[in-house]
Order: C-alpha cells, then structure tokens, then sequence
C-alpha cells in the first residue's frame, strides 16, 4: 500500500545519505570522516523520521523488513525503494554539478575500495557481512523494541564502524542506494562489471542472512531455564498452629 509520508520520508533521508556521506567523500574528508558522516547522519534521521517510516533509507534494510513480515512487499517497492533510489540519484546529481564545478572528482564519493576491481568475490563476502552487522542491528534494536531510546545511535554507529573496518576494502557501501546515486555519473571509471553485482545485489544477501539468524535468536522455545539463572523460590512458611491452652489452666 503506497504512503505518501513515508515515501517522502524515505526520499529525504536517503537523498541526506547520499550527499552527505559521498559529498564527505568528494571533499577529502578521510576515513573516519567520511565513517562519521554516514554514520551519524543515519543516526539523526533514526530519530528525526524513525517514527514515520522507520528511516530504512536502504533498499537492503527494506528487503529484510520485508523478508521478516515487518513491512508488506508491495509498500517496500512502493514507498520505500523508489523514493531511495530517486533520493540517491537526485544526491548524486547535485554532487556531481558541485564537483564540476568545483573542478573535483566525484570518485572521492564513490563505493568502491581496494578489492572492488582486484578481488570482487572478497568484495561480496566483506559487503555482505557488513550488511549482515548493520541489518542485525537494526532488527534487535528497533524492530524488536530492544534499544530504546537507543536505537537510532546503535544503528548509525554500526555503520560508522563498518565504513571505518570495510571503507578502504570495498568503500562499505551496505547499500544499493547509495552505490546507485554516485554510481549513474561515475560507473563509466569501474574498472570490473562485477562491480555493480557488489553493490546492487549482495547486500540483499547479507539482509536476508540477518534475517535468518534474528529469528533463530528470536524465536521463543520451552527449554528448562539453567539453573544458574533459575529464581530461587521463597522458602514456605509453616503456619503456626494456635496453642490449645490446658483445661487446668484455663479453671485456675
């Protein structure tokens, strides 16, 4: 079912994403720049869009949702993935009239790392286990009502973390989106076609594997409770029975 609020939602965050996460990127920001850049402003549109859309902001998470039962399928294509990709590539397209410009490259922005050309089956394992750490946060924070009020800043940081582990390696994308809204103007410079299965699609794989494992860890079984961890049950009390007094004791 389409959503005009969450798809608006989802087009805004995204398209934040994008230009702030490659716009870092674009002006040299550095790792741990760029790593903060991402990160955080996953984490404040969490909070600033959380409770519209869930501020997916990712094709890859919506896929999982969706694969979970926690959103419909149709609402996923509908709502959530074309306004990411439209977002994205809007983003893309301001940055790259910027770069212009401003006689930079847009390649600073780009998802793409030291195995991306040379290794592109190590480039699909490390995308596919960052997406993993990112989408299992995701489901045991805020899907699952586990993280409070806390949700949002473990969900920025963990892909904060996994830019600063897989940046260098593979650009840590995590997200299809993201790869498409710099990949339209800067695909031309990839050096391997693997490049766009990378990016579009393995991340869907590693959704669906935290998926997988969220459910198993999730699901409710009637097993005995260790009895390390089991309550100790109060001691019963005996109740006192009255004392009869004597026959004697009561004519005296």
């Amino acid at each position: 079912m389409f959503n005009s609020k969450v798809f608006l939602a989802e087009f805004i965050g995204t398209f934040a994403l994008v230009f702030i996460g490659a716009g870092a990127g674009m002006a040299g920001a550095g790792l741990v720049g760029v790593a903060l850049a991402h990160g955080l402003t996953l984490a404040v549109f969490a909070y600033a869009f959380g409770y519209i859309s869930g501020a997916h902001v990712n094709p890859a998470v919506t896929f999982g949702l969706a694969a979970n039962g926690t959103i419909k399928w149709d609402a996923a294509v509908g709502s959530y993935w074309i306004p990411q990709f439209a977002g994205a590539a809007l983003a893309g397209y301001v940055l790259n009239l910027a770069a212009n410009s401003a006689g930079v490259s847009l390649m600073g922005g780009a998802t793409i790392g030291s195995l991306t050309d040379n290794s592109p089956v190590l480039a699909m394992v490390v995308e596919a286990v960052l997406t993993f750490f990112l989408v299992n946060t995701i489901l045991h924070t805020a899907v699952a009502g586990k993280g409070g009020p806390l949700a949002g800043l473990a969900i920025g940081l963990t892909l904060a973390f996994s830019i600063l582990a897989g940046g260098s390696l593979t650009g840590a994308s995590l997200n299809p989106a993201r790869t498409f809204g710099t990949g339209i103007f800067t695909a031309p410079n990839f050096g391997n076609t693997y490049t766009y299965l990378i990016y579009l699609m393995v991340p869907l794989l590693g959704s669906l594997l935290a998926v997988i494992a969220f459910r198993f860890l999730s699901e409710e079984k009637a097993e005995p409770m260790p009895e390390a961890v089991k309550e100790t049950e109060p001691a019963k009390v005996r109740e006192k029975r009255p004392v009869r007094k004597s026959t004697r004791a009561a004519k005296k």
